[in-house]
């Protein structure tokens, strides 16, 4: 099969996540596109975002790395742009790559224009664009705070703040409000023949792409089949939560969204007796395999994953 005949793919996501799911999908199809969140303000892509007011390069890099090319040139790129600074100098920290990314931004300007000129340098399989023409700020509602008053609704403030808090995230929002999508992304979702959404952090990777307007309502108007992978376990941002209250959140994040089929590990799908029905509610169906990785991470084995992709997208 030629690959004019593959599928087109639209992979929503941000960090290890979307990494693990288009290191599958480039299993299935070449034919990719990488549409990366841009909440991101810790670490070196926070360094680089408050310095230069860019957009967070560090998930947009992950993708890249993700989709680079097979041969020894482009594991070496990769590698490379994964690699960090040592030391205790001024760069410490910061992936080599983040720092390629930000200084052609700087260079010519425009986001996606460097971006592919780093995915031609790694000759990906693909594409990475950003989400957003702008770097946004996430804004969680919480509770368990306050171990005086555990009940306390509170707001907590930034990517970083939000994934690292014990609290209980009960819903989030982007600032600025309606921020303009990138309209290459637009017409990747339009194009797609699937759309992929997760795994990963629930609220500051996945559901972000839903509280984008023009993004959300291409998801949401998109011909293609709409496909969600869930999480291999409740850890972190949602520790707790049942593998239906994934699926909650995202209806209540978005109440129009709708989706064609769910991917969950068997094992996490056993706990939840509702999964199937929340499943069924917003039209989709669910599709169980074991997908855990065998190290013991709650971390999805990509050759799994790509079987269980394969087996909904087809060619």
């Amino acid at each position: 099969m030629s690959p004019q005949q593959l599928p087109a793919v639209a992979a929503l996501g941000g960090g290890h996540g979307l990494a693990a799911s288009l290191t599958a999908l480039r299993r299935v199809t070449d034919r990719l596109t990488a549409i990366v969140t841009v909440a991101d303000d810790g670490g070196s892509s926070g360094r680089l975002r408050d310095e230069f007011d860019c957009l967070p390069p560090g998930d947009l890099r992950m993708a890249l790395a993700a989709l680079c090319s097979d041969d020894q040139v482009g594991r070496t790129w990769a590698d490379l742009l994964q690699a960090r600074f040592t030391g205790e100098g001024p760069l410490s920290g910061h992936a080599i790559g983040n720092l390629l990314i930000a200084g052609l931004w700087q260079q010519l300007g425009d986001p996606v224009a460097a971006l592919d000129m780093v995915g031609d340098l790694l000759r990906t399989r693909g594409r990475v664009l950003p989400m957003s023409s702008v770097p946004l700020e996430i804004e969680a509602d919480v509770i368990g705070l306050d171990p005086l008053d555990p009940d306390e609704l509170c707001t907590l403030t930034g990517q970083a703040t939000v994934a690292k808090s014990r609290a209980t995230v009960q819903s989030i929002r982007i600032v600025p409000e309606r921020p303009p999508a990138r309209p290459e992304v637009i017409a990747a979702i339009r194009g797609a023949d699937s759309v992929v959404l997760g795994p990963g952090s629930w609220f500051t990777s996945v559901i972000p792409h839903l509280l984008v307007p023009e993004l959300a309502d291409a998801i949401v108007t998109t011909k293609a089949q709409r496909i969600l992978v869930l999480n291999i376990s409740s850890a972190a941002e949602t520790d707790g939560f049942s593998a239906s209250r994934h699926i909650e959140l995202l209806a209540e994040h978005a109440p129009a969204l709708r989706l064609d089929a769910v991917i969950a590990d068997e094992r996490f799908a056993s706990t939840d007796p509702h999964l199937e029905s929340f499943v069924a509610s917003l039209g989709g169906r669910l599709v169980r395999a074991d997908l855990a990785a065998r190290d013991g991470t709650a971390t999805h084995d990509v050759n799994r994953l790509a079987a269980a992709f394969s087996e909904i997208i087809g060619h």
